[in-house]
């Protein structure tokens, strides 16, 4: 390849400049000669027709005088030679090295300088040519001429690089530049092509190109690995040698997809992380880590990490050579051996291990130290591991452990301590003496630290649903004491209401007594709720459906203030749960949510599925993995505070204000949800609403069950009254006086007993004429299913209902398999006494 010679010194006038001419020599002589014709015309008059004439051609000539005078001052006309900037601009372009070529809209040539000439082989101003005739025949560079005309033509511009074939049979590289000018006023467009001569400078990228070539090759195939990383961990580059160690593919590392945790094992990642900034400066540190081959292999090395760090502290771009500390890789193979051994037990270990000087300074810490306290270490300042403590009596604490084991204590007493940042995180730290040096930086003490957060969330966890199922059981025998006390009171009641009229003065106390009864008998409901101890009829049913035929009723419940929406979600599973109790639990959350937002929101019911796999990304630890149906209930209130969080399932715990609220809807929900097997979980931030999430696992129905709703509950025959014995057994005085009075009252035979005991005397006397037996069952000295199962030894076929303020499934496990009998839950009517009694009966029992 040859370059084109230019003269060092160019002329100042260019060798083509038609672009100066602004008139026509012709259009001169066309005026020169009507004026003399003029006057040739006027001589042959005679008299006053030619004085008439003259006159009329001097007033022509003047005013096209005056029009010029003022068009000259207006700057419309220019008279003589042009400006001193026009000469200037002319000759920097005529100078110029590289090639300018200017043409006019029909492709004629208006200017053109030295350096065209000269680049072009023209041998004067009369052998120039546009670009496009120079280069019509070089098929090297006629594609790239080509689209610079299109680019010219549409107005743009627009330059490019091409080899070209010189009229001289020459070879050079050609930068082809091409834009488009307007002349000032209205001159029309012309085109301005530029060429340059770019072959040394190519010649000297091609070099260059070369040399990095060899260079890229050289680092390649080192016999040591190394890799370039970023700031924020993406490597970028990564050499041959490195990348075979690791059986890596080199293009997942050009697109930046690959991370230093992708290459190193354990923490070995969060051990680079971590390294001590210098701000302003590049630092290298010594670094023995496990590589991690893409099957998974560990590959023992040795990093020599440089870092390049701000003026602020934070680091850039790092970059870092790695040995092979692997076997055979070194000759003290021994010494190797026991190094490598080391780093990985140093390393892998799940315990955070570091060695601290006297003052506290970290001097060395392994991987896990380094995830685990993290950038709370980063800065010289802020090197010490006091600064990775959040409370001063912790760092008081670790203060005299170290200084303890500085001084040759042997058993130091481990410091629970609170980590600084966000998350509360805590750990238990160990310390111990590391030497015997006297300097104050040498290493003094090693640090234990086992990461608590999680323990102490587990036992915090633990201590609360210890502390719910206290609770649960206080309410429950509290609520058992209740009901009998509330079966009593509405029974009475009922006995005399039957025994007066409605226009009797009493009649409305009574009904009163009785309604305030029943308002009791409610809040007994949510307590047993509460203690899981309340009776439910599951049924699988569809969550979508259910919450359906629900919104009518929710709509009316948030009111005209609160907008409510439901999300469902596509193609939900079925669960098994007590229909009515569950309506209950939505109910409640919304009337909650509702209460919160005293200045209107929103409420928003979403439903969707969570497979096994999702559910412990849920963020909940007691949740098992398992298949369940999620539904939340989120509010747009002013959400949760912290510190009652863990209190708003207590019973009794309200923050409204008093008589507005039982305290009793939200632990009404958690005994249900939990009675059903399910969670429910409380999320929430101040200021930004409030979500309570239920999970309630998947269930996968036989042939045999199908979601439909709970079929209709007969309606309770007319007819109340009956015959046949049957045998009471209760040991509550007040129930068992009422329930005698009522089944007696209705035709009825009633045999009484206080206990199991005499229920089985009762029956050595009297069970050939006993029909039915009605008995609690949580009574002394024998409880409802042991009287059972010595009644059935001889009696299989008798009937017997059991009642009880406590769920039916609470005592059904203590029954033997298979055993047929009828539940009455306290506090009952007597209409509901009666009824479960003659449906019990059987038809036989009609009176005569």
């Amino acid at each position: 390849m040859s370059s084109i010679a230019k003269e060092d010194r160019m002329a100042a006038e260019p060798p083509i400049d038609r672009s100066g001419r602004s008139g026509s020599v012709g259009l001169v002589l066309l005026l020169a000669a009507a004026l003399v014709g003029a006057g040739l015309a006027i001589s042959f008059l005679k008299g006053d027709a030619a004085q008439t004439w003259i006159l009329a051609l001097l007033a022509v000539l003047s005013v096209i005088g005056v029009f010029a005078l003022f068009a000259g001052a207006l700057g419309l006309v220019r008279f003589g030679a042009r400006s001193g900037g026009d000469d200037l601009a002319r000759a920097i372009v005529a100078t110029a090295e590289e090639g300018v070529l200017v043409t006019d809209a029909a492709g004629r040539i208006i200017f053109a300088n030295d350096a065209y000439l000269q680049l072009t082989r023209a041998a004067d101003a009369g052998d120039a040519r546009p670009v496009e005739r120079v280069f019509a025949g070089n098929a090297d560079v006629a594609e790239a001429i080509y689209r610079l005309s299109q680019a010219a033509r549409e107005g743009k511009r627009a330059s490019e690089e091409a080899r070209a074939t010189l009229p001289d049979g020459l070879g050079a590289w050609l930068r082809i530049g091409v834009r488009p000018v307007t002349r000032p006023g209205g001159g029309g467009v012309e085109t301005v092509w530029t060429l340059a001569d770019v072959t040394r400078e190519r010649e000297r990228h091609e070099n260059v190109f070369q040399e990095l070539q060899h260079a890229v090759d050289f680092l390649d195939h080192a016999p040591a690995g190394f890799f370039a990383a970023e700031g924020d961990g993406s490597i970028v580059y990564m050499n041959a040698t490195l990348a075979g160690w690791l059986d890596q593919d080199l293009t997942r590392i050009a697109s930046g997809a690959l991370k230093l945790g992708d290459i190193l094992s354990g923490d070995g990642a969060a051990l680079i992380e971590a390294a001590s900034p210098k701000p302003g400066t590049v630092a290298t540190e010594i670094i023995d880590v496990d590589l991690r081959t893409r099957s998974g292999r560990s590959l023992p090395a040795r990093l020599l990490h440089a870092v390049a760090w701000s003026q602020e502290g934070t680091p850039s771009a790092s970059r870092t050579l790695v040995l092979d500390r692997g076997p055979g890789a070194d000759v003290s193979e021994p010494l190797r051996a026991a190094e490598v051994r080391f780093a990985r037990f140093f390393n892998n270990t799940p315990l955070a291990i570091a060695t601290v000087d006297a003052r506290g300074r970290v001097l060395r810490a392994n991987a896990p130290f380094a995830k685990l306290f993290g950038d709370r270490l980063r800065g010289e300042e802020q090197r010490s591991v006091y600064a990775a403590l959040a409370g001063d009596r912790d760092r008081a604490g670790l203060e005299a452990a170290i200084a303890a084991a500085a001084d040759g204590a042997g058993d130091v007493p481990p410091v629970d301590a609170a980590l600084a940042g966000d998350g509360g995180r805590s750990a238990r730290l160990f310390v111990t003496r590391a030497d015997d040096g006297e300097d104050e930086d040498h290493e003094a003490a090693v640090v234990y630290a086992l990461d608590t957060t999680d323990q102490r969330a587990l036992e915090a966890k633990f201590a609360q649903s210890q502390k719910m199922t206290a609770v649960g059981q206080l309410a429950g025998g509290v609520a058992h004491d209740f009901n009998n006390v509330l079966t009593a009171i509405i029974g009475y009641s009922d006995l005399l209401l039957a025994n007066h009229r409605p226009t009797d003065p009493s009649f409305q106390d009574i009904m009163q007594i009785k309604q305030n009864a029943n308002r009791a008998a409610s809040l007994v409901r949510q307590l047993l709720a509460f203690s899981r101890r309340q009776t439910l009829r599951p049924q699988v049913i569809a969550l979508g459906d259910v919450l359906a035929e629900l919104r009518m009723l929710l709509s009316r419940l948030v009111g005209e203030k609160v907008k409510l929406e439901l999300v469902h979600g596509r193609d939900l599973w079925l669960v098994k749960a007590d229909l009515n109790q569950f309506e209950q639990v939505i109910i409640n959350l919304v009337v909650n949510a509702r209460d919160a937002m005293v200045d209107g929101g929103s409420v928003t019911i979403r439903t969707r599925n969570v497979a096994a796999a999702e559910a412990p990304g849920l963020g909940h630890f007691e949740l098992p993995a398992a298949d369940y149906v999620m539904i939340d209930v989120e509010d747009t209130g002013p959400g949760v505070p912290p510190e009652i969080i863990d209190k708003i399932f207590e019973p009794f715990f309200s923050t409204k204000e008093v008589g507005k609220g039982t305290g009793l809807g939200l632990s009404t929900v958690y005994g249900i949800v939990k009675q059903t097997d399910g969670f429910v979980f409380a999320l929430s931030e101040p200021g930004r609403g409030a979500t309570f999430r239920i999970l309630l696992p998947r269930h996968i129905p036989d042939e045999a069950e199908q979601a439909k709703p709970a079929a209709a509950v007969a309606a309770a025959p007319q007819d109340m009254t009956g015959r046949g014995t049957v045998l009471l057994v209760e040991d509550e005085d007040a129930v068992r006086a009422f329930a005698s009075r009522a089944l007696a009252s209705r035709g009825y035979t009633v045999i009484e007993a206080r206990s199991g005991v005499e229920a089985l005397e009762r029956m050595k006397t009297d069970g050939a004429e006993i029909e039915l037996v009605v008995s609690d069952v949580v009574m002394p000295e024998m409880d409802g299913p042991s009287l059972l199962r010595e009644l059935r030894k001889t009696q299989p076929e008798l009937k017997i209902i059991f009642v009880s303020g406590y769920a039916e499934d609470a005592f059904k496990k203590n029954l033997p398999e298979g055993e047929v009998f009828a539940f009455l839950p306290k506090p009952f009517s007597l209409k509901q006494l009666v009824q479960a009694v003659k449906e019990a009966m059987g038809p036989d029992a009609a009176p005569e």
